[in-house]
């Protein structure tokens, strides 16, 4: 649902994700990534990366939203895509993690307009898509997405590239088979 409603757009976080930045995401397969501990806008209670460890496997997918009304064209397909999936992550034990740069009204309204299932975790400082180098551009931080095993190492990312801006719901799916 792309809209053409700029309400809200052009605000600090915008402009501190103007300048376009390149993913350089140097994390390792392998590797225990940073830890973060940010609110989960479906369930309103503070989610931190670490209490998963030693307990299930977690996606953790960061997702380009402009605004409530401004949805990436190139994220908004995988938004649908993973949510009508949800089930069949919960199903294999996997929590999934989607994490926004907008601010918790604007995240309100995304899981309401989208009728989220899964977490939507709210970073409007963009503080975990930094620590993840996942890159910006125009606005807002690049989508990537990162598979951790139950012992929360990175067993697969996808960083974001215009021929594959995010990983298919399929293959996440087949990569937890192998984990």
């Amino acid at each position: 649902m792309v809209s053409t409603n700029f309400t809200g757009l052009f605000n600090q976080r915008f402009l501190n994700n103007f300048v376009p930045i390149p993913a350089t995401n140097n994390l390792s397969l392998g590797r225990i990534p940073p830890d973060f501990e940010l609110p989960d806008i479906t369930s309103d209670r503070l989610v931190k990366l670490s209490s998963y460890r030693g307990v299930k496997p977690v996606l953790v997918d960061f997702t380009r939203i402009f605004t409530e009304h401004q949805y990436c064209p190139l994220c908004y397909p995988h938004i649908q895509a993973l949510n009508d999936s949800y089930e069949q992550f919960v199903a294999k034990g996997v929590e999934v993690l989607m994490i926004t740069s907008t601010d918790k009204q604007q995240s309100q309204k995304v899981v309401k307009d989208l009728g989220l299932k899964m977490p939507l975790l709210s970073d409007p400082s963009c503080f975990s898509f930094r620590a993840y180098h996942v890159g910006q551009a125009l606005g807002a931080p690049l989508p990537a997405q990162f598979l951790l095993d139950r012992e929360g190492k990175i067993r697969y990312k996808h960083l974001f590239s215009f021929l594959s801006p995010n990983a298919e719901i399929e293959t996440l799916l087949k990569i937890l088979e192998e984990i």
